[in-house]
């Protein structure tokens, strides 16, 4: 068996953003050259996610919106963890959108079902962050 493993970074201008990156992780895929298996890409932030869905500008728009009304990002002096910091909100919008996902790799490629896409979702961006892609298989 083998394994494979690369780090992705990012770094958004915004506060949140919603980054297709099933182009990163194919490309992942090409160079393990692992052609049955299985695929994890995770975010390595707390404040950032991954997940799979349609890459549809509606969709994300909604997301966008249903976030902010389970976990507003103000008053930031609603939430404990915001002594000092301003962010407790994009911890809350990681937990319900997940850390990682896992896809399988059939023929050489992920063996995704009609309009899933990978994507990075981030809810506390202006800073560097990274995603974790691991392969393994044969």
């Amino acid at each position: 068996m083998k394994s494979f493993r690369k780090e992705l970074w990012f770094q958004v201008p915004s506060r949140r953003a919603f980054i297709n990156i099933t182009p990163e992780v194919n490309a992942c895929l090409r160079e393990s050259n692992i052609k049955e298996g299985f695929a994890l890409i995770n975010a390595m932030h707390i404040t950032a996610s991954v997940f799979i869905n349609d890459d549809e500008s509606g969709l994300h728009h909604d997301y966008d919106v249903w976030l902010e009304k389970l976990a507003p990002h103000t008053p930031v002096s609603q939430y404990r963890h915001n002594v000092g910091e301003d962010n407790a909100d994009a911890h809350m919008k990681r937990q319900v959108m997940g850390r990682e996902v896992v896809v399988a790799v059939t023929d050489g490629k992920l063996d995704f079902g009609t309009w899933e896409q990978i994507f990075y979702g981030e809810f506390d961006g202006r800073r560097k962050k990274r995603v974790l892609v691991k392969i393994i298989g044969e």
